[in-house]
């Protein structure tokens, strides 16, 4: 093994193998290889396109089959995602101004309020809200935004003269507690009616005030039944206006999310309707389906799984299945394109090779001539020409980075335009990441990985390796786009990522096999992965690490804690260690619910397992986490040290849900696994 001297008691991974290498690649590694932007301009008539390569903005002729002109280009710098002006994460916008631009409506004080733009002249149009009763309107919970997607709770039709709001009652939630400013001379708290699993819900109601009539009706969501938590109406999401603003459209479900239901309701009377139906009792519904609405206000093309496989189906908005535009065994992905004029519907699905090699389809609105235009060898992003006559196809794999062609309605490569430069990506000595295959734990299925090298990869040398998995229903770790090598390798390890039996693209039947049973069908996946990499000769599989994030944090720490012989190092970071912790819309929707399923969230008890602890283990969390509360970490913290086991734990002061320090966990990495 290498020995270093590591006495310096600070910085000590500047003094440790590998690091320089790492400063010196990593630097080096995002630039090794061109961009092919997919930002194609088209002209209106699909005569010419122009693609952007570097400085240069080239047009071509597709008749002519050549670039015709050619002229310098700047592209506009990066810009950095800011939330500024956004609402923090899990939050709605508190205030919504009219299409028309004449009013805004706000929430203020647990009640809605009407007011010009400027906030003159407001006028309240609900004013039972207050601390005593919990009840709020034009607000929603943190919940609602980080599972539901809901980042406003205020909609105005489209004529500005109704708003639609959210009024939630949290006198009955239990309610969670978060210390923040815990490093200043005073803290604070933040109290949020967060539902746990098994804990009561908020129940939640729509209004739609009319500012004609000046009154306020609450629609039915419920068939005229009271809030009742289980029932379809416990959760009511993705309101928005139907196209012609005489219904307001929404999403239903019960408690267990295996019935979901597309409404339509009158904002005059209240009645609603139900426009599609979808179950899944096995398991659980997509709550959000992909959903396009036709120009004609009458129709939409609806994505459902209920065939086993996501495949489209045309309907109107009466309710009426129209057609089925595809049956596939395999999943749509996302519409491309509709040309209502020709009735034809462009969309990706997952048809190639492997299911994470998407191609573009063309069907016609009777469900008919359903063709693939694109190579199955290769996963596809396309960019139609207006006229459909013609589509650029950037093309690429895990390991053959991308190339642009221009492609005709028949499929035909017309003319190659691009590939990609990978000189300096050989020149550095990088290396394609490998895609391997293994048998899932249960021996049944048949599951991907991908490895990655480092640049001075010695196959005659032993590596230790690391994996980097998020894990979680529907997350996919392997993929067919151009993959860089991770810089972690420069260290000197090989890093992997592992597909389970928790891998989306691949129909509603194999996520029906972690259902129920978090942490344990992924995780058995994951081992077994690695377990399938023994026989090449340059692993060194007694030393073996696993980090992540979150959900990552969890399939790290349960992953040394269950098979103590596969892994002997992790880094788990603001990992939910007991799903009893978390909150109810994610973790019942994947777990069913408690009184359902007690042995099944047993078994996912990270603290359950802390007798088993035998390597070395760091555990991180954010004191200020108000997604994966620190109670999570805590309680795993706190069965180790009864359990008489060594670790190590990292907090972050005033840090929310994130991760520790990246040099502070190669350190850790470097000094178990290499060091050793």
């Amino acid at each position: 093994m290498i020995s270093v001297n590591t006495s310096n008691a600070q910085g000590k991974i500047k003094n440790m193998p590998g690091y320089d290498r790492y400063q010196e690649m990593s630097s080096q590694l995002y630039s090794s290889v061109p961009r092919i932007s997919s930002n194609i301009d088209w002209s209106a008539d699909g005569k010419t396109f122009t693609y952007f390569e570097n400085d240069k903005a080239h047009t071509f002729d597709v008749r002519k089959k050549k670039v015709i002109k050619s002229e310098d280009y700047q592209a506009p710098p990066r810009t950095r995602f800011s939330r500024q002006g956004r609402p923090a994460r899990g939050r709605q916008y508190a205030s919504s101004i009219s299409p028309d631009s004449t009013l805004k409506a706000f929430t203020k004080d647990r009640n809605m309020y009407i007011s010009n733009p400027d906030g003159s002249n407001s006028v309240a149009i609900t004013t039972d809200g207050n601390e005593e009763n919990q009840v709020k309107y034009g607000i929603a919970t943190w919940v609602y935004g980080e599972e539901l997607g809901q980042n406003t709770a205020m909609w105005w039709s489209p004529d500005s003269k109704k708003i639609a709001f959210y009024r939630f009652e949290e006198k009955d939630a239990i309610k969670y507690y978060v210390l923040y400013h815990q490093t200043k001379i005073q803290d604070s708290v933040e109290v949020e009616a967060y539902p746990k699993v098994g804990a009561k819900n908020l129940p939640v109601d729509l209004l739609v005030y009319d500012l004609e009539t000046k009154k306020t009706i609450t629609l039915d969501t419920r068939d005229g039944k009271p809030f009742n938590d289980g029932a379809v109406g416990t959760y009511l999401y993705d309101i928005e206006w139907s196209p012609d603003g005489k219904e307001l459209l929404f999403h239903s479900t019960n408690r267990k999310q295996d019935i979901m239901e597309f409404k339509a309701a009158n904002p005059t009377t209240g009645e609603t309707r139900v426009v599609v139906r979808e179950e899944w009792l096995p398991s659980f519904t997509v709550n959000s389906p992909e959903i396009h609405k036709l120009s004609d206000n009458k129709h939409f093309i609806w994505a459902s799984e209920r065939s086993g496989f996501k495949n489209y189906y045309l309907y109107n908005f009466n309710g009426k299945l129209v057609n089925q535009l595809t049956d596939h065994d395999f999943e749509v992905q996302r519409i491309i394109e509709v040309d209502e004029v020709n009735k034809l519907v462009y969309y990706m699905a997952a048809s190639g090779d492997n299911h994470m090699k998407m191609q573009l389809h063309r069907v016609k609105f009777d469900g008919s001539k359903d063709v693939r235009l694109t190579d199955p060898a290769f996963n596809h992003n396309v960019i139609l020409s207006p006229t459909g006559n013609h589509f650029i196809d950037i093309s690429q794999t895990h390991n053959i980075p991308p190339f642009m062609n221009l492609v005709d309605a028949k499929g035909k490569v017309v003319s190659e335009i691009l590939k990609t430069d990978l000189s300096k990506f050989k020149e550095l000595g990088l290396k394609t990441v490998e895609a391997f295959e293994f048998t899932s734990a249960d021996g049944e299925t048949r599951l991907h990985g991908m490895i990655h090298f480092p640049s001075e990869f010695d196959p005659s040398k032993k590596y230790p390796l690391i994996l980097s998995n998020y894990g979680g229903p529907g997350v996919n770790a392997f993929t067919e786009t151009f993959r860089l090598p991770s810089a972690i390798t420069e260290f000197g390890f090989l890093v992997v990522n592992i597909d389970g039996r928790n891998v989306g693209g691949r129909g509603k039947k194999m996520l029906d096999k972690l259902y129920g049973n978090l942490g344990i069908v992924e995780m058995d996946d994951f081992a077994a992965g690695v377990r399938s990499l023994y026989d090449r000769p340059y692993f060194d599989k007694t030393r073996v690490g696993v980090y992540g994030t979150s959900y990552g944090g969890t399939v790290a720490a349960m992953s040394i804690l269950r098979f103590p012989d596969v892994y002997h190092v992790a880094v788990a970071n603001s990992a939910v260690t007991d799903w009893r912790n978390y909150d109810n819309i994610y973790t019942e929707r994947f777990m069913n619910l408690l009184e359902n399923n007690p042995k099944g969230y047993e078994a996912s008890n990270l603290m359950n397992y802390a007798n088993n602890l035998e390597g070395e283990l760091m555990i991180f969390y954010g004191t200020n986490d108000n997604n994966v509360h620190p109670a999570n970490s805590l309680q795993l913290i706190q069965a180790l040290q009864k359990a008489g086991k060594s670790f190590e734990v990292q907090v972050g002061p005033d840090q929310g849900h994130t991760a520790v320090n990246f040099e502070r966990m190669m350190e850790f990495f470097i000094q178990h696994l290499i060091l050793k």
